[in-house]
């Protein structure tokens, strides 16, 4: 039987959660070096290969409020073991898929099961740690996540290079079985309602506008930054950079979120949330913009570093904001937040994969810098709004 933990004791992510976002921030983006490859191996045009990024995505994101509702109901923890355990299985079958059909099917369910670890974990910091501390120790479990984003994109990209891309998928598949193992000995925190039913999980969260308003802010911000991630390899590539070199340079993305959530930490003791917000936007803009203005490998890989950047002020500040907004239904919350994250960015690399295909990378990532600046305002002036809201105008949790 799974021990149960405290409410509201913790001050960082137990070491076993921090692995488990590792390897599935590992498989979701070790994908982004290998698509020119994966074409040419299965025959394919690239705009057809990106639609097994674009499916697992999708499929990542359209499962978040599944099992957020389970999470709530059946435990944080059971979920993550039980979703690693099929993430091994489907990741294991997606490396040995011999046609484009088949793979893509594999990688879909991959992403299913893969979707409930950080989402999930993320509530397991909710749960377990008071909200004075809490955008500390969720900065805490990013940084776990880029560490996995960078290991991706640059051994990703060497080993599909050097050996070939189907071990690509083999590697997290088998760390996600010893994660599943792991796990075990987590304690599961108490849940806030676990006696109510899907419906009113559901809708305890989609009656409040605040709630929603978040989620589109992460429909928007997936779009723009993770929709657009996969196409900085292949911008590359485009111009005669290799595999392991496109994968390299895209590694400054895992590496800024990973240095840049350390500076975040000590930042969120003394800036509001709304200037977090702020400064993320700025600089995931100017990235956008530079490889708008010139896809060489320079600006490819300072691109990556600003998005990281980008990522580590904005999205750790919307995300400590989903976990607020509906604490009596914290997991069902946090699952809509990150189904909206990841179905902006399903939407968006689907929809850039023919640009990309024609090489008309300026005016895809032009057109996501026009789209951060919008978000940007927005996103900063309404967590601005509610910070100055008591709770009972907000219906969330007190700041």
């Amino acid at each position: 039987m799974t021990p149960t933990a405290p409410p509201a004791v913790l001050t960082r992510p137990p070491l076993a959660l921090s692995a488990a976002s590792f390897v599935s921030s590992f498989d979701r983006l070790a994908v982004s070096p290998m698509l020119v490859l994966i074409a040419a191996d299965l025959g394919v045009p690239l705009a057809a290969a990106v639609v097994a990024a674009s499916g697992y995505y999708l499929a990542y994101g359209l499962t978040q409020p599944l099992w957020g509702v389970l999470s709530d109901r059946f435990g944080r923890v059971r979920v993550m073991r039980v979703a690693l355990l099929g993430a091994a299985l489907a990741g294991l079958a997606s490396a040995v898929m011999p046609a484009l059909g088949a793979l893509i099917a594999a990688r879909t369910v991959t992403g299913a099961c893969f979707g409930a670890v950080i989402p999930t974990g993320l509530t397991y910091v909710g749960d377990t740690v008071r909200p004075a501390l809490r955008q500390r120790a969720l900065t805490d479990l990013m940084a776990a996540a880029a560490l996995g984003t960078a290991l991706a994109t640059g051994l990703g990209g060497a080993l599909a290079d050097l050996v070939d891309w189907r071990v690509v998928f083999t590697v997290p598949a088998v760390l996600a079985l010893a994660c599943a193992l792991t796990l075990r000995a987590l304690p599961e925190p108490g849940r806030a309602a676990a006696a109510l039913g899907v419906r009113a999980h559901v809708a305890a969260v989609l009656r409040k506008p605040w709630a929603l308003l978040v989620f589109t802010l992460a429909c928007v911000e997936g779009a723009v930054l993770l929709g657009t991630m996969p196409f900085l390899a292949t911008a590359l590539q485009h111009h005669g950079v290799n595999a392991t070199v496109a994968g390299l340079a895209v590694t400054g993305y895992g590496l800024g979120v990973w240095a840049f959530s350390r500076l975040v930490k000590r930042l969120a003791r003394t800036w509001p949330a709304w200037r977090l917000i702020a400064v993320g936007g700025a600089q995931m803009c100017a990235g956008h913009v530079l490889v708008a203005v010139d896809a060489s490998l320079a600006a490819v890989a300072a691109a990556a570093l600003l998005f990281g950047a980008g990522w580590s002020f904005m999205h750790s500040s919307l995300q400590t904001w989903a976990t607020s907004v509906a604490p009596e239904a914290r997991g069902t919350a946090v699952a809509f937040f990150a189904a909206s994250l990841f179905i902006g960015s399903a939407l968006a690399s689907w929809a850039a994969g023919p640009l990309a295909d024609r090489g008309a990378y300026a005016l895809l990532f032009g057109l996501s810098a026009a789209v951060t600046l919008p978000l940007t305002a927005v996103a900063a002036l309404t967590r601005r709004r509610y910070a100055s809201l008591p709770p009972e105008r907000t219906g969330g949790q007190p700041e």
